[in-house]
């Protein structure tokens, strides 16, 4: 079947190719074409299927209006729904958006960032993994356009959007401190990746304002390869001690649901036996027999802003850095119910 050419258009439209072109690339107004034209021409254009010329667009312009989306791991619910959020808003802006998730390895996400290259992106927006503070620079000395998005270098000066991790990790110890809670645990990834550190250190801070002397034993670091296996046994250990924990902190989504799962093998009850406050949103949560407390982490700005940076940058390479942390909103549910409740029934 043969392709529709702007020449098809302009002849069932009785106007010039010149025209059509203006048309179809925005420029009716700076070129002052009628409405009632530009709208027939739309139409006609519609109604004869027309797909424009990417790639000759491109090779005119130098740009793919390509962007390429690299996240930590596409399994966890907070990264699928940016990535659709980022998605959305790139597309309602132009651009097509390219999608690889690095499995939180460096390794693959050097092969991701490669193969990105090669297809000629505009730019990136990168949700970076342990180990691939290389990459960073890489793109910085390359002069490549990026935005990291939910996690930053503080060691490297990038544009990025995330949350602010330390006081959302606070705000979790405080609930349940206000809840009558004083033996706090907390699970996390064995990681020097600047987030999870920010929400170790609201944790401490957390029980440090409030007078509860931390006890090392009630925090366990894990590895994201190990993590079934390793939060099984970081919870034994925070249940088995002789000053054992009366409520639970999980640094991650994944964490969570590896603990829940384990929780109801081993038929402790929430909150009685173990009240729960995790980070991340996902409908399980709302399904689990006493409805998870989460920090509700504003993943939709999130999105949109990267985008919006990114956008930015591409239009005007001089652009000044951007930098943006947002607050994230602690969402109470019954599983960090108030002792005082509980205790009463």
């Amino acid at each position: 079947m043969k392709k529709t050419s702007l020449k098809d258009i302009a002849q069932k439209a009785g106007v010039s190719t010149a025209l059509v072109s203006y048309v179809l690339n925005g420029k009716e107004k700076e070129t002052r074409v009628g409405e009632v034209i530009a709208k027939k021409v739309r139409e006609i254009a519609k109604e004869l299927n027309y797909q424009p010329n990417h790639l000759a667009k491109s090779l005119r312009s130098g740009k793919t209006h390509t962007i390429g989306l690299i996240i930590a791991d596409i399994s966890n619910p907070f990264f699928a729904n940016i990535a659709r959020v980022v998605e959305d808003e790139a597309k309602r802006n132009g651009y097509t958006v390219i999608i690889g998730s690095c499995d939180e390895n460096a390794d693959k996400s050097w092969d991701l960032l490669n193969v990105l290259i090669n297809r000629q992106v505009d730019g990136f927006i990168i949700v970076s993994c342990e180990g691939s503070e290389n990459q960073i620079r890489y793109l910085k000395e390359r002069n490549l356009p990026f935005v990291l998005l939910d996690r930053h270098f503080p060691d490297i000066q990038t544009d990025f959007v995330a949350t602010n991790n330390y006081k959302a990790s606070y705000d979790a110890g405080i609930h349940l401190i206000k809840s009558g809670y004083e033996r706090i645990g907390l699970i996390a990834y064995k990681s020097e990746m600047y987030h999870m550190v920010e929400r170790i250190r609201g944790y401490k801070y957390a029980l440090s304002d409030n007078n509860i002397e931390f006890e090392s034993n009630w925090l366990k670091e894990v590895q994201f390869e190990t993590m079934e296996r390793d939060v099984k046994t970081a919870i034994d250990e925070l249940l088995a001690s002789n000053h054992k924990v009366e409520a639970l902190i999980f640094a991650t989504y994944g964490l969570a649901i590896n603990g829940l799962k384990y929780i109801n093998e081993l038929r402790l009850k929430v909150p009685s036996d173990l009240a729960i406050v995790s980070f991340g949103q996902a409908e399980v949560f709302d399904l689990y027999y006493c409805p998870i407390t989460y920090l509700r982490q504003p993943l939709e700005l999130l999105g949109k802003t990267s985008v919006e940076y990114l956008l930015k940058k591409l239009k005007n390479p001089d652009e000044g850095m951007k930098q943006m942390l947002m607050e994230a909103k602690l969402i109470a549910r019954d599983s960090s119910m108030a002792k005082s409740a509980w205790l009463a029934e």
